[in-house]
């Protein structure tokens, strides 16, 4: 099966002058929520639609907390999750505070799984 993508015009936000150019921007196929993933889980094991649905949750909430005190939250093959953050400079290290810090962002690098399945990827331009 084919990942779908369609054309999508862009300007050049250094270059508001410059002529768009077009770039291939993923059609989403769906969604799938806690639940769903839950009972297509449970069709592939023998645990219940509840308990997968109970342990989604939780894995939810505890990395999470795991990444809110600062830890890396390592999933096996499908990869790892981490705060990253983003922040204004100061002149010397002493001045530098956490008022130095603007965004946090969740980063996710993907595992072997995950690269493997991205290497194999087939694309489809719509229409």
């Amino acid at each position: 099966m084919a990942v779908l993508f369609k054309s999508v015009g862009r300007k050049n936000p250094q270059d508001l002058t410059a002529p768009e150019k077009y770039y291939p921007l993923v059609v989403p196929n769906g969604e799938v929520d806690l639940r769903s993933l839950a009972k297509t889980l449970t069709r592939e094991s023998t645990v219940t639609s509840g308990d997968c649905y109970s342990i989604l949750v939780n894995l939810e909430e505890q990395i999470a907390i795991l990444l809110e005190e600062g830890r890396s939250v390592k999933l096996g093959h499908l990869g790892s999750f981490r705060i990253g953050i983003s922040g204004t400079g100061s002149d010397t290290e002493e001045d530098v505070s956490s008022h130095n810090v603007t965004k946090a962002r969740v980063l996710f690098r993907s595992g072997l799984e995950l690269q493997r399945m991205l290497n194999n990827l087939k694309f489809k331009k719509q229409g």
